[in-house]
């Protein structure tokens, strides 16, 4: 067991101020894996204040060596991949190739992304008698998520270190433990006290206390609608900027003169990513009525043969979900499905073939549910499990009425005969990204949502630039 006894705040490990403590469960076996402590308003207050001593002297770092601290970072991720991946695979139940791939990967491919942006930035630009700074925000709180620990971690702390803002981390208490590995990391390297500190703890105490702290400049959060809600309310008090990373319940467009092998193998892989457990997972699939019956068969074979299992198993398809509250979630859904709705595979029975040691373990049925109205929970509602809803539509013009027929707007997905086709049809769709033909996701785009999904961008050029203000200096010129 891995047992987490101290919090990073000022460049030191130190008790926390109430000395609970949070178990983090297995996700696979639902044994205890971890301890961790349960941080009070006072850890907090603590941290900020730190953040706040620190971000005076970072602010006016120079910038190489901001993006030297964000290159060792990568560096010293990637040398604990194998740890890493391990870690979530059995935290959040990710597959461990995918955990390894996506979990670690994206985490390290963003602090080398930021570093290469930031050494591009300019930071001051001439624009007439204005001189215009980029000056870094602040003091920023990350309240970050279950489903990708570290990769969303990076999304937040990267942006934060290379614009010369300090971070106050409040990580997920069901999947805690890349964080404290990223700030040994700091530790390590020799980052300086108070730019990167880590309070772990209950969201209606740590986040609620971080979201309305008065020396807190940016909330960033990734997680539920209703999370963030909560948190732009409680920082809306203090007149500060929000980011808002939230859920989503995404359209998969087969058009029709699509190749449906290549299509669903796209759409499946979408779908089922990291469990299903994924905010941009496209788990509406859209499907041209005349070939619906085709679909269905070939999906009864796509993702009846997927391998359920444990996630250290280089063989498993499909692994847990996070935690016990998580796999009841998607089970009620799944037993609330509509009469007239039709389980081509999997359902909301309980896993077989699991060995004695995985009994215990979140497990779902990977699921299709075809013949699904777009009205109905489980089209609207994001379910956060491997659950594939299959929807027909007759002409290109509802299937696009169909996609947009949602309160989110995070992502989907277009599958069609050529590109431009498929780029036609993705302009039309309210969403914040779109995967043309089977593209995938890139680290240097702007990511973020529509609607319901969200405020703000993570990631590229534009993520960078949320943690900046931009400073106008009217210079004199010869009339004044």
């Amino acid at each position: 067991m891995d047992d987490r006894h101290q919090l990073y705040i000022d460049g030191k490990w130190v008790d926390s101020s109430g000395g609970g403590t949070i178990d983090v469960m297995e996700a696979a076996t639902g044994e205890l894996l971890a301890r961790v402590p349960s941080g009070t308003e006072h850890d907090v207050d603590d941290a900020v204040a730190a953040a706040r001593a620190a971000f005076g002297g970072w602010s006016r770092s120079p910038v190489d060596e901001r993006v030297s601290v964000l290159r060792r970072i990568a560096d010293e991720l990637k040398a604990r991949e194998d740890e890493l991946a391990e870690t979530m695979a059995r935290e959040v139940g990710t597959p461990i190739a995918r955990s390894r791939s996506v979990q670690v990967g994206l985490g390290v491919t963003i602090f080398r992304s930021m570093a290469d942006i930031l050494e591009t930035t300019s930071l001051e630009e001439r624009r007439g008698t204005s001189l215009i700074l980029k000056v870094g925000i602040g003091v920023v709180g990350a309240i970050t998520p279950w489903n990708y620990p570290l990769y969303q971690l990076a999304a937040k702390v990267a942006p934060a270190i290379a614009a010369g803002c300090t971070t106050v981390v409040k990580p997920s208490s069901v999947a805690p433990l890349a964080a404290f590995v990223v700030a040994e990391i700091a530790e390590s390297i020799g980052l300086p006290a108070g730019v990167l500190n880590i309070v772990t703890g209950a969201g209606s105490r740590v986040g609620e206390r971080l979201a309305g702290h008065p020396d807190i400049d940016l909330v960033s959060l990734t997680g539920s609608t209703s999370a963030g809600a909560r948190v732009g309310q409680v920082a809306a008090a203090g007149i500060k900027k929000v980011t808002l990373e939230l859920g989503g319940k995404s359209a998969f467009v087969i058009a029709p003169d699509a190749d449906i092998d290549a299509a669903l193998a796209a759409a499946v892989r979408g779908c089922y990513v990291n469990n299903g457990q994924t905010c941009t997972a496209t788990t509406r699939l859209l499907v041209p009525s005349d070939r619906l019956g085709e679909v269905e068969g070939k999906l009864v074979e796509l993702v009846g043969s997927q391998i359920i299992g444990d996630p250290l198993d280089a063989a498993t398809d499909i692994g847990p979900m996070a935690s016990r509250e998580q796999q009841r979630s998607v089970l009620r859904y799944l037993s609330e499905v509509p009469s007239d709705a039709k389980f081509l595979v999997g359902g909301p029975g309980d896993v077989t073939g699991l060995d004695d040691r995985l009994r215990s373990g979140f497990f779902v049925r990977p699921t299709v549910v075809s013949r699904v109205d777009n009205n109905s929970a489980i089209a609207r509602e994001e379910v956060f499990g491997p659950v594939l809803t299959v929807i027909a539509y007759d002409g290109i013009d509802e299937a696009i009425a169909i996609a947009n027929d949602s309160e989110y707007g995070l992502s989907g997905a277009v599958f069609a005969a050529d590109d431009d086709k498929a780029i036609a049809i993705a302009r039309r769709l309210r969403t914040g990204q779109v995967s043309i033909n089977g593209g995938r996701f890139n680290a240097s785009a702007p990511f973020g949502g529509m609607k319901k999904s969200g405020i703000g961008r993570e990631l590229g050029p534009e993520g960078l630039d949320e943690y900046f203000e931009k400073i106008s200096l009217q210079l004199r010129t010869e009339a004044n």
